[in-house]
């Protein structure tokens, strides 16, 4: 824990308001704000598992942009992005077989050239395929991706 030149401890660990503990007279009517409670916000219970009312649907904590493209692996995409401030090429369209997804990326390669692209998602704007995609929950697929509710 952090101490001052004289030795004292001015943070009391945990709390929001700063405490001068063993500080002794002479502070010239100076008194030291009292520490407020915080009020405790209740804890909601998160569902054990995802769940979905909708058949053919992926369940609502799994329906991400990475994981549709897992369900999609192999197939020909068209990938439609937008980079900023870029003077030499503001949009860019990249053809290719999906190999991978992530949750900021996404790699496919072009099968003419045989080249590789590392793609963020940060600059992605639509994704097309030429035929029909799988959007269905594969159960007990441990390649999907999980996250807490935002």
């Amino acid at each position: 824990m952090y101490q001052n030149d004289q030795g004292q401890q001015p943070f009391q660990q945990g709390a929001g308001m700063p405490y001068y503990g063993g500080m002794q007279g002479g502070n010239g009517g100076f008194q030291m704000p009292m520490q407020q409670q915080q009020p405790q916000m209740p804890q909601m219970q998160q569902p054990q598992q995802p769940i979905s009312d909708t058949p053919g649907m992926l369940p609502i904590q799994e329906s991400y942009i990475e994981n549709i493209l897992r369900l999609n692996k192999g197939k020909q995409a068209t990938i439609y992005m937008t980079f900023e401030n870029n003077e030499r090429w503001n949009a860019k369209i990249f053809k290719g077989v999906i190999e991978a997804a992530g949750r900021d990326h996404i790699i496919i390669s072009d099968p003419e050239t045989g080249k590789r692209y590392l793609l963020l998602m940060i600059y992605l704007d639509y994704i097309t395929f030429d035929e029909e995609i799988n959007y269905e929950y594969p159960f007990n697929n441990q390649s999907l991706a999980q996250y807490s509710p935002r």
